[in-house]
């Protein structure tokens, strides 16, 4: 199963899995990230782009992910997202390295699927 795959499906069935819980606070938190990355004065791929170095910066593999997906979908080049990585290893430090190399690695994964 490749790495694009594994995370969509994980991540699918352990959301399903916390709606399931009919838990007001947390639909609402879902709801808020939902409406917090639609268009607006700023558009969804700035939106996104920032979401990434965030997500780089705090060190959350999964949320990296996510957006560099999300990004990808969205039509952001290569070197889009390596300025992005540039500038997130600048506010986040050397601890962001090897988030940056797993976030390159799932790009290029993102890349192979689309291929096929």
């Amino acid at each position: 199963m490749s790495v694009v795959k594994e995370f969509n499906d994980y991540r699918v069935k352990m959301n399903e899995k916390i709606m399931a819980q009919d838990n007001k606070v947390m639909k609402r938190f879902f709801s808020l990230d939902n409406q917090a990355y639609q268009d607006g004065a700023l558009d969804l791929k700035t939106k996104e782009l920032l979401g990434l170095v965030a997500s780089m910066v705090l060190r959350c593999d999964d949320c990296i992910k996510y957006h560099v997906g999300t990004c990808h979908e969205l039509g952001t080049t290569t070197e889009e997202v390596f300025e992005v990585f540039s500038i997130a290893n600048l506010v986040g430090g050397s601890i962001v390295i090897p988030h940056t190399r797993r976030a390159v690695e799932y790009w290029e994964a993102l890349g192979e699927e689309a291929a096929k």
